[in-house]
């Protein structure tokens, strides 16, 4: 079997589990500056069918957008390899139609189930094998639905991450429809103005 080193990516090794407890006070994480909630939920808004949507957050740490998602009218299932994660997320979402597990964001613990969205933030530049993530989320997905993946460059001296260009190629694949937005300039959805790339590719199947 022939290899695509295409299909390669840095494996990111993180104590997650250590990082919850301060995981929000990021503001992009967390949310809780009001100007950057908004900002994420219109562009949920944007990116999402009309709800009621079945929606999988994958990679969802303590579960902002999954809440978010939930405000909206969708009901959400996440999931995060870090049990802290999925406990604060669990707190976070309490009294909402939403479910999290704990497991493998290339290999989510969900059985036959389909949605109709596959939501995921920061997550596919972690993985080494980010084209076969992308195939598998693909059969998650209910005819006609899409993936909203959101990712970027960081760093100046040694750059993590997935660049645009690659993830398109990436998808092209397992996708009838690609739209990419650069979100590098839009400083209300991270609380500061950034320079490095930063993107959406909202992708259907």
């Amino acid at each position: 079997m022939v290899t695509d080193n295409r299909d390669r990516a840095i494996t990111v090794s993180v104590d997650w589990d250590a990082e919850a407890a301060a995981f929000d006070d990021e503001p992009d994480h967390g949310l809780r500056d009001p100007d950057v909630r908004l900002a994420w939920a219109r562009r949920l808004r944007e990116w999402l069918p009309p709800a009621p949507a079945d929606l999988l957050d994958l990679g969802c740490g303590t579960g902002s957008l999954s809440l978010l998602a939930a405000e909206q009218g969708h009901r959400v299932t996440g999931v995060d390899s870090s049990r802290a994660m999925v406990e604060r997320a669990r707190t976070k979402l309490a009294g909402r139609d939403a479910a999290f597990l704990t497991g493998d964001a290339a290999e989510p613990p969900v059985g036959e189930q389909l949605y109709d969205v596959v939501l995921v933030r920061h997550v596919l530049w972690t993985l080494p094998r980010p084209g076969r993530a992308l195939r598998r989320w693909r059969s998650l997905l209910r005819p006609g639905g899409r993936m909203v993946l959101v990712e970027g460059v960081w760093g100046t001296l040694a750059p993590v991450g997935v660049p645009a260009a690659r993830l398109t190629a990436l998808l092209a694949p397992v996708a009838t429809g690609l739209r990419v937005e650069r979100l590098s300039d839009d400083a209300a959805l991270w609380g500061r103005a950034v320079s490095d790339e930063r993107y959406a590719v909202v992708a259907t199947v």
